[in-house]
């Protein structure tokens, strides 16, 4: 089995060179060691290789003697949503999310949705799951059942966020499983909405499922100009992230983004906020976030970047609220779990153009103070002997080592993080205007493009 599929936050690779049936049943018997019993919840997305990979999963389950119920084809958040509701010991989703459709993989988790990362219990799966690959299945002793969550899964966001405006809105599901799995979601709110690439399809024939990047939601924001529409919102391979689009067809930044919704979340008091209230966000993230939740009574709490880790910060802080710059938005919701969940986030930018009757566009563009690079990777021979010299050359600002290297100054600061599959540096910088950021931007590529460090 290739190791190389086990990632920071889940597993992952292409098919079936990297991840096939055999390592899938594998890691479905580690799985329910790990999980000491069941059931075990699992589902899938579009991706054609994933009806071999879930049977073999759940085969792997079973032969463990753990039952398994069976979600059928769902978004990742429907599946943490069932996992909860339905008192699993843990599920597994079938799921590569936004990687392009020869990958596939699996997107773990324990009782009450609580995620399953390589610090948090992936390595020992993967360790059992190695000592497993290639032996004999033992007999199938665990029931396999199945189960429908979808109306419940609708319910609990419409309990949650019941305000709506009567607007047009254009979604681009990217071909994902988002365009199938929130039919029955959008077919109940009373907005017009304009469907782009709503068909489910592995091979993402329009554009990768990915809308972090700028190019593949360029059709969102020209459709959402020719339609008139007040919102645009695309979902990424699997519906847990989302961006938004405004009115005039503009990308709204996700950090900027999360401290729009955190102003919401703390005024009108949902899922539990108020002042003195705790919101997360991800130590990426522009100055404005905590400079906003301050603002409000509340209490800004910085995050590692990776959903595994925010959930666990979630938890331990009690935010209330979460946003990741990759457009991650996390909830706790009144099941008893936390998620990240696109449609949540949807809902919830609904609800405040229908608290503010404020156009996108006037609700976000005051947050836009600071000047940002945005995120610059850097090949590296050494990332350690890189990130020392970096810190080195600015020891004079105030820096700590959350994830990576963060370093502030009065009126600009920096994170330096290693990337966790490659010899890459990432680098995030923020000043307080457009020359500052690139002046020290490119200080800072100058040293990691050094004949030490060549990208």
């Amino acid at each position: 089995m290739d190791l190389a599929i086990f990632k920071a936050y889940d597993v992952r690779g292409l098919y079936p060179q990297q991840i096939d049936a055999q390592a899938a049943q594998a890691i479905g018997r580690a799985l329910a060691r790990y999980l000491g019993g069941g059931p075990v919840v699992v589902g899938r997305d579009m991706r054609e290789s994933g009806i071999p990979l879930l049977e073999a999963l759940t085969q792997g389950i079973r032969s463990e003697g753990a039952a398994v119920i069976d979600v059928g084809r769902v978004a990742t958040p429907m599946l943490y949503f069932a996992t909860t509701s339905l008192g699993a010991a843990g599920g597994a989703m079938i799921t590569a999310s936004h990687n392009p459709g020869a990958y596939n993989g699996l997107k773990v988790c324990a009782r009450d949705a609580v995620p399953v990362g390589l610090e948090s219990g992936l390595r020992e799966i993967r360790d059992e799951a190695q000592g497993l690959h290639g032996q004999p299945l033992p007999p199938l002793a665990g029931k396999l059942e199945t189960a429908d969550v979808v109306a419940g899964y609708v319910d609990s966001l419409l309990e949650l966020f019941p305000r709506c405006p009567r607007i047009k809105v254009v979604i681009d599901a990217g071909n994902g499983i988002a365009g199938e799995a929130l039919g029955p979601l959008l077919r109940r709110l009373p907005i017009d909405v304009v469907p782009m690439y709503f068909e489910p399809d592995g091979s993402f024939p329009n554009h990768e499922a990915d809308p972090l990047k700028p190019e593949n939601v360029v059709d969102l924001q020209r459709e959402v100009r020719a339609q008139g529409a007040a919102l645009g919102v695309a979902f990424d391979g699997d519906g847990d992230r989302a961006f938004f689009i405004d009115e005039q067809g503009d990308r709204v930044p996700a950090d900027l983004m999360t401290a729009l919704l955190a102003r919401t979340v703390i005024q009108a008091q949902l899922l539990g906020a108020g002042s003195g209230c705790s919101i997360l966000y991800d130590l990426r993230s522009s100055w404005v976030v905590p400079e906003t939740v301050r603002e409000l009574g509340a209490t800004p709490v910085r995050g590692r970047v990776g959903h595994a880790f925010m959930k666990q910060k979630m938890r331990e802080s009690g935010a209330r609220f979460g946003g990741e710059l990759s457009g991650h938005y996390y909830f706790p919701f009144p099941a008893g779990y936390v998620a990240d969940d696109g449609a949540a986030a949807f809902l919830l930018v609904l609800q405040a153009l229908e608290l503010t009757q404020e156009p996108l566009s006037k609700l976000w563009r005051p947050l836009a103070k600071y000047a940002q690079s945005g995120e610059v990777n850097s090949r590296v021979d050494d990332v350690q002997s890189a990130l020392s010299k970096v810190r080195g050359a600015f020891a004079g600002g105030q820096a700590d080592e959350l994830d990576g290297l963060t370093v502030s100054f009065e009126d600009w600061w920096f994170n330096l993080r290693p990337s966790n599959t490659e010899p890459l540096l990432r680098l995030n910088v923020e000043a307080a205007d457009g020359a500052s950021m690139v002046e020290r931007r490119d200080e800072i590529l100058g040293l990691l493009q050094s004949r030490e460090n060549p990208v």
